[in-house]
Formats: C-alpha cells, structure tokens, sequence
C-alpha cells in the first residue's frame, strides 16, 4: 500500500536583519551625538571656587575665544560650539568683565557674553606705545563707558581734568583696567593721569645722576620717544643710553618715530627722505633738542629707563631684521651694522 505523497516543505522567508542594524547604528549615532554635544555645550564652564571673572576685551571674538578654551583644555569639540555659536547666537562677544558661576555651562557662558547688560565690571586695555588719540577714541566706542568728556577738545579735556600741562600726550598710564560698567570717562581719564603722574614722579625722585633732562616732563618726552623705539624691554635702557648721549653731545635724535608723530594723519606707513627732511616741531632730524611733548604713552618701564640709561658708550643703533637692534659707538660700526640689517632684509624677498 503506497503511502500518500508528502507535502514538500516550503522554506518560510527569514526577516531581514537589516532594519534592526540600521536602528542599532542609528542609536548609536544618536548616543555619539548626544555625547558630544553634552561634553561641548553642556558641560560645566570650569571656575576655580563658587564664581569667577571672565574679562573680554574689545575686539575679541567668539572663534578666538573658543580656540582658548581649547589651547587650554577646558572644552570639547570646539567645531561644536562655533557651530552653535553661529546658529544660535546671533549677536557679537561685548567687552566686559563677567561673573561666572559655579555649575554654569559652556553653553550659559557663552549666551551671557554675547549681552554687555550681564558684564559686571569695564575693562580698559591701554596699550603702552599708543596715543591720546588712540585713547579717546576707545572710550568713545566703549558702550559701558559714560561719555562725559571724551567728545570735548583736547584743551577743554585738559581744564575738565584739572590737567596743568597744555598738551595731553603721555600724561596717561597705559596698562590693563577694570571699572564699574557705566564708570564716566571724566574718572577714567582722572585716574590713568595719576598713576602716571604718581610713576614719574617717583622715577624722577630716584633718577640717575647728571641726566640732560631740564626737568621730569623732559624725562616723559624722552621716555615716549624709548617706548615707541624698541619693543623689547632689554633694550630700553640701551635706547635711552643713546638718545640722552646725543643730547650731551647736541647730536641730532633722528629718531623716526617723532617723525611719524609730526606728519598726524599724513602718515600713510611709510616715510619717505623727502618727509625726514620736513620741518615739523616733531622732526628730530631737523631740531636739535627733544620735540616738545611726548609722541606716545611710554609705560612705566619706560619711564624708568628714561631716568636710568645705560652707561656705555653707544650713540647709533639701527634694526637687526631679525628682530632687537644692533648697538654702536662709532660711526663705521653703525654703516656696517647698516649693510648688515639690508642683507638681512634681501635674503628674506
């Protein structure tokens, strides 16, 4: 007896696992995500203690900002937070000093400095080497600085201030500051005065003996005239050295930067022969003597080394190329020392 033909068995179709990776993956992705944006803008704005100040200054920007923090390990990804910062963040960085709290976010930090109403305190940066000019017209972009004065002549801004000098240059103290935000620029202005008056006063009391300075506000011109001369603190002594032998000697300055400071907005960069030979009261290439006022806001260093030059017997110096200045007591050595600094300059085109 035959048996009954079997039914075959159809093989019953397995379910894809591709949509399960995919799920898997893509939970994944979102964990990733999640991760990086917690640890970039979620995490807690490193603060030494329950509060801390941030300053930001004017000009600075939120990329550089972010690229500190980086440099300095206290955040992640910091292409996350520029993005955020151009998507969600409107606004600029506001100069300002700011109180950031324990527990605060990167995040939280960066919303609160992007509005100058959350700033606690004012920073003022006053750049050794810069001018009057260039001060005022910073308190006058400055939106946390009360403008009382700032707008007026420099003549009226000098009898606002109770200023007995005629002229404003170098009568203020360059360094970094912090006022209350809304602080007038008239208090500003009154206090950068007496702290340089305070360190000239102080130099010129402890100055070096037999100085060809008639008096400390000849000692302030020679020290602005240092300030702009040499970057480099090392050298300001020996720059002061030079420029007070010259005046024993009645040597010319011939300085550049006083001629700079002649020329005012004539100044395009760069100083031709024709303008060295310009009579301007600035031009040390064609008076004898100091100009009549500073040129710049000399730093206290400045100063210092005003009333202290150094004792060799240099009196030209000119530019290394290579950064710093080469010093010379005679005339051959400065040409050579001359030769030196074109050939340097050459190689570098």
């Amino acid at each position: 007896m035959s048996s009954a033909p079997q039914k075959s068995k159809k093989n019953k179709p397995q379910p894809s696992r591709k949509p399960k990776a995919i799920l898997l993956a893509a939970a994944g992705l979102a964990v990733l995500l999640c991760t990086i944006l917690w640890s970039s803008l979620f995490k807690a704005y490193p603060v030494e203690g329950k509060k801390q100040m941030l300053a930001i200054g004017a000009g600075d920007t939120y990329s550089g900002f972010i690229d500190r923090l980086a440099k300095e390990d206290k955040v992640s990804f910091p292409v996350i937070l520029k993005l955020y910062q151009k998507l969600m963040i409107h606004g600029t960085l506001k100069a300002g000093v700011y109180e950031v709290r324990q527990g605060m976010s990167v995040r939280e930090v960066m919303q609160m400095i992007s509005n100058a109403d959350n700033a606690q305190m004012n920073r003022i940066l006053v750049i050794e080497g810069t001018t009057f000019k260039q001060l005022i017209d910073a308190l006058k972009k400055d939106h946390l600085v009360t403008h009382e004065i700032s707008n007026l002549p420099y003549a009226q801004i000098l009898a606002a201030l109770e200023i007995p000098y005629e002229h404003p240059e170098g009568l203020f103290s360059p360094d970094t500051y912090f006022f209350a935000k809304g602080e007038s620029d008239k208090k500003i202005l009154k206090d950068l005065y007496q702290r340089q008056m305070k360190a000239l006063d102080q130099a010129w009391a402890n100055r070096a003996p037999d100085l060809p300075y008639k008096d400390k506000y000849e000692a302030l011109i020679m020290a602005s005239i240092v300030e702009k001369e040499t970057s480099l603190d090392s050298e300001l002594e020996q720059v002061s050295g030079v420029f007070a032998r010259r005046l024993k000697l009645g040597m010319r300055l011939q300085t550049d930067p006083t001629v700079i400071y002649g020329m005012g907005d004539k100044y395009a960069g760069n100083i031709t022969r024709q303008d060295l030979r310009t009579p301007t009261p600035y031009n040390t290439y064609t008076i004898s003597g100091l100009p009549p006022t500073p040129i710049a806001l000399p730093s206290k260093k400045a100063i210092e080394a005003a009333m202290h030059p150094d004792q060799s017997s240099n009196i030209y110096f000119v530019a290394t190329g290579n950064g710093g200045h080469k010093f010379t007591a005679t005339l051959q050595d400065h040409n050579r020392a001359v030769q030196e600094y074109l050939a340097v300059m050459r190689s570098k085109n």
